[in-house]
């Protein structure tokens, strides 16, 4: 993901509130989310290129998610791809901060990631560019290509409108509906708000929307997950192709064991 937006413990309703944009070169193939042949448990879509994936949950409510590090000068590493973490977590049933701590223990050979995994709304956050494991407490939250909350203009629109939403206390499908559209806002910031990365000017401007249309990378999906505070799960991923028309959706609902 390159960016996701959640709320936890919003209202009495909703336990977690997540919205999330998978942006991604057009020619790196990827499956659409559904549950899992090998793991009926998961749900996700999958990366056919190193078999990883950038989002999933589980029939237990076991959710993960990883976005990139942006570091343009330096090199990648040679190390697994970083959308492994996201399966191997989902498959494991270790706990999801001693999980964590163990992975940054032993991320030296990946390129710069952020994680954020749990179970349910306990949720925990950890990069291999920071120290340690942060447990992530009942709040509004951004993340993109940077440390958590860090406030890219992206970010910071993202958190408005989501705060927006929430406060209108939409529910079920006019709150996802909501969502989807937040996730889809094209609008580029202005130039004396882009952060400077070390891509340039003219890449920090592309990069710099909610959505992403950059000729061969953009948005490939957008997903919502509303978890109410019931138990009922419901996740719905949103593909589009790289005019930015949307090219299929994926839903699911469930009660979470």
């Amino acid at each position: 993901m390159c960016l996701i937006l959640f709320a936890i413990r919003p209202d009495d309703r909703y336990r977690l509130v997540l919205a999330a944009n998978r942006d991604e070169f057009y020619e790196r193939p990827s499956a659409p989310a559904a549950f899992w042949p090998d793991a009926p448990d998961i749900w996700g879509g999958r990366d056919l290129q190193a078999g990883g994936t950038w989002f999933g949950v589980t029939r237990s409510g076991r959710l993960a998610l990883v976005s990139n590090v942006r570091e343009p000068k330096r090199l990648p590493e040679p190390g697994p791809s970083r959308g492994l973490l996201v399966r191997d977590f989902l498959r494991s049933e270790t706990d999801a901060a001693g999980w964590l701590t163990d992975v940054l223990a032993d991320s030296g050979r990946r390129s710069g990631f952020n994680l954020i995994v749990g179970e349910g709304d306990h949720l925990f956050y950890g990069s291999n560019r920071r120290q340690g494991v942060v447990p992530v407490r009942d709040g509004l939250y951004g993340l993109s290509n940077a440390g958590l909350d860090t406030p890219w203009p992206k970010v910071r629109r993202g958190k408005k409108g989501l705060a927006g939403l929430l406060r209108r206390r939409l529910a079920g499908e006019e709150l996802a509906a909501g969502l989807f559209a937040l996730l889809g806002d094209r609008t580029p910031a202005a130039d004396d708000e882009l952060p400077d990365t070390g891509v340039g000017l003219a890449m920090e401007r592309a990069l710099s929307p909610v959505f992403i249309c950059a000729g061969q990378y953009g948005t490939r999906s957008s997903t919502v997950l509303l978890l109410e505070a019931t138990g009922r799960l419901l996740v719905v991923e949103r593909r589009f192709g790289p005019d930015g028309r949307i090219t299929g959706e994926s839903r699911e609902s469930f009660r979470i064991s």
